[in-house]
């Protein structure tokens, strides 16, 4: 498996350990797990598989690391 492929599944899973808070909390606390337990590479990695078209990840995942991409890029940092 690829490590995309890896990073997508993982965050899947994710979001649908948290999907019964409803969408935009669960959009939040997906974005709250990511930034908390992955590694900068692993952010990095998902936000550009998302800004690549991000083939794959359930609404909320998308949600969660677009809202990680909107942090990154208003801080100017790649983690």
């Amino acid at each position: 498996m690829q490590q995309v492929e890896r990073l997508v599944m993982m965050a899947n899973q994710i979001a649908q350990a948290f999907a019964y808070q409803g969408n935009a909390k669960a959009a939040s606390s997906v974005a709250d797990h990511l930034r908390k337990f992955w590694d900068p590479r692993m952010r990095a990695a998902i936000r550009a598989h998302v800004a690549n078209g991000g083939e794959g990840l359930l609404p909320n995942a998308r949600a969660a690391v677009e809202l990680l991409a909107g942090e990154a890029a208003s801080r100017g940092t790649a983690g």
